[in-house]
Parts: C-alpha cells; sequence; structure tokens
C-alpha cells in the first residue's frame, strides 16, 4: 500500500493537473499548473524515499499488532468524520454566504484557514484517543477503553489538541521550507548563510513542538511544549534522531489525502464543466480541500500507531512487546551498511561555475 500511494498520488495529481489544463480557462489553467507541478515534485520525492520504504512498511506492520486487541478503536475515527462531513457541509454554506461580502477572496481564505484548524483539531483528537490506547497497552500492558480515552481527549487534552493544531503543521512546513534553502548550499554564501541560520532556527523550535508530543500528551496529560521537549529529549537519549527524523509515515498520511482530493477534483471538474463552466477552478478546489482533510482524518490510526511505536520503544527499549526492528536499523546505520539517504545538494563544482 505505501508503493501504491506514493505512485498514486503521482498518476492522480498529474491526471487533476491535466484535466484542468484542457478546460483551457485562465482560473483552470492556473490550478492545473500547480497539480502538475506538485505531481512532478512528488514523482522525484518517490524516487528519492525509495530505500526507506522497507523500514516504513516493517514498521507500519509491526505498529499496528496491537490494533486488533481493540475492536472499537476506529469508532472515534468515525465519529469524527461524522461530524467533520457535518461540519464542512455548513461550511461549504458559509463560503457560498461569503460571496455577499465586500472582500470574498479574503473571507474564503479565512474560513479555509478556519476550516483546516478545527479538522486538525478533530485529526489529533482521534490521534490522541488511538494513541493513548496503544501507548498505555505499550507501557503498562493495559487494555484501557476507549470511549473513556476518547472523553479525556475531547476534555482534559482538548487544550494541547488545538495548540499542537496551530503549530505542528505550521512548524512542519517552515522545517520543510528551511531543509530546501539548505540546497543553496555552495551557490551563493549569503544565501547559504541565511538558509542554514533559518534551519538551526526551524531545528531548535522543532525540539518545542513537534507531532510525537501528542504521545505523551495523551498518556501523561502533559502540556503541548513540555510533551515535546521530553520526547526529543528521549529520541537523543536513546540515539534515535536519525531514525525518526528519515521516517515517512507522516508523509504517507499526507500523500494519501492528496491522492483522495485529486480523485474528488477529478470528479467534481468533470461534471462542474458541464453544469456551471465558470465555477469548475473555484469548486474543483473546495472539492480537493474536502477530500484531503475527510481522509487525513481517516489516517489518524495508522499514523498515531508508528507515533506510539516509536516514543514507547524509546521509554523503554527492553520491553518485551518490542523486536529488534529499531535497534536493527540504528546499528545498520552506525556501522555504514545502510546510510539514511541525505539531503540532495547542488554539487559544488557546478555552484563554482
Amino acid at each position: 500500500m505505501v508503493h501504491i500511494i506514493l505512485w498514486s498520488t503521482f498518476i492522480m495529481s498529474l491526471s487533476a493537473g491535466v484535466l484542468l489544463l484542457c478546460f483551457q480557462m485562465p482560473a483552470t489553467d492556473g490550478v492545473g499548473v500547480c497539480f502538475v507541478a506538485f505531481a512532478i515534485g512528488n514523482g522525484l520525492y518517490a524516487c528519492w524515499v525509495s530505500p526507506r520504504v522497507k523500514f516504513c512498511c516493517k514498521v507500519l506492520v509491526k505498529s499496528l499488532e496491537p490494533v486488533s486487541k481493540f475492536s472499537d478503536i476506529n469508532r472515534p475515527i468515525y465519529l469524527m468524520l461524522g461530524v467533520g462531513f457535518l461540519w464542512m457541509s455548513l461550511w461549504l454554506l458559509a463560503v457560498i454566504g461569503a460571496i455577499n461580502f465586500y472582500f470574498p477572496p479574503l473571507i474564503i481564505i479565512l474560513l479555509g484557514l478556519s476550516l483546516a484548524w478545527t479538522t486538525e483539531v478533530m485529526r489529533n483528537i482521534a490521534n490522541l484517543t488511538v494513541s493513548r490506547v496503544i501507548a498505555l497497552y505499550y507501557l503498562r500492558g493495559m487494555q484501557s477503553s476507549t470511549h473513556f480515552c476518547f472523553q479525556r481527549a475531547g476534555t482534559h487534552n482538548l487544550g494541547s489538541a488545538c495548540l499542537g493544531s496551530i503549530f505542528v503543521p505550521t512548524i512542519e512546513a517552515l522545517r520543510i521550507v528551511a531543509r530546501g534553502l539548505n540546497l543553496l548550499e555552495g551557490e551563493d554564501e549569503f544565501m547559504f548563510s541565511c538558509a542554514h541560520c533559518c534551519l538551526k532556527v526551524m531545528t531548535s523550535i522543532f525540539r518545542n513542538g513537534n507531532g510525537w508530543a501528542f504521545v505523551q500528551i495523551a498518556a501523561y496529560g502533559k502540556g503541548f511544549v513540555k510533551a515535546s521537549q521530553d520526547t526529543w529529549e528521549l529520541f537523543e537519549r536513546r540515539e534515535m534522531e536519525t531514525v525518526v527524523d528519515s521516517d515517512i509515515t507522516s508523509s504517507i498520511c499526507f500523500l494519501t489525502g492528496v491522492c483522495s482530493g485529486s480523485m474528488c477534483v477529478i470528479v467534481v471538474a468533470a461534471w462542474t464543466f458541464t453544469v456551471h463552466k465558470g465555477f469548475t477552478a473555484t469548486i474543483s478546489l473546495l472539492a480537493f480541500f474536502v477530500g484531503y482533510l475527510m481522509t487525513r482524518i481517516a489516517m489518524a490510526v495508522p499514523h498515531a500507531c508508528v507515533s506510539c511505536y516509536y516514543v514507547c520503544y524509546a521509554e523503554n527499549p527492553n520491553n518485551r512487546l518490542f523486536d529488534d526492528t529499531i535497534r536493527d536499523r540504528q546499528n545498520l546505520i552506525k556501522s555504514g551498511r545502510d546510510v539514511v539517504v541525505p539531503t540532495p545538494r547542488v554539487p559544488s563544482r557546478y555552484a563554482r561555475r
């Protein structure tokens, strides 16, 4: 499935882009170019991370083993999907009403940001629920009540879920941008210095706000910042930074959402162009947005399980529930037999030219 997600996202986003370009309207051309550009980047990313796929699959399969012991663990996901569907239905009505405001584009952008944050909160509530169930199973051997964990996530941990929903996507996005700027090494000394500084700053911020924190928030009720700091200290103590930093589970979950959104665009754009030609670009973007966000909520279970696997292993590597998957990976990296794929850079011989 990991291979299918990587390459089906490339195919679907490229198909959506080509379809929009075929409509030959300025608005659809602009959106179509964005989809095609993303598809090209996705294809290059799929080739680049191919050496990591085997380990990712191994961790994913191992981390999902405890799920079978909790028959109702998917109920919070279904509930969040239902709430999300109702909320998005109301949101779409708000978007239609925004046309009557003085600055419709600004209002729609603000509504889009509001929807993104709200659905991220829903996803993190589901994430916290699953994380508590799985983390307590790993750490204490308990089979917790999913219903109670869901109530706790929606009350006691709600503040951390809201805070994390703002900062984690922002920090992750800025970290990716900083890494991209770091590719300028050797091209321009001033630009490289700025990019290197930005990367260092974002790495420092990442220690105080990261997605791994949700496991300790769920298990111990810590605040978001404290949980982020403690989790990253655990990784450093176990020398796991390289292993977790090269994990592609979050990327797979993201690409699953993009694939779903692209499929929505293909269906909706074809229908809208026939019925309401002038709204093709707008409705296609809304369809992508809704499809992406709904799928991201649905992917909370595998994402939470993998996070619990790493964090709980860092707390107690000798737990009988863990095998030697991570330890073997660390040994291979240290011995140089399994080198983590570095970020590609422009060779200095080309930069000097």
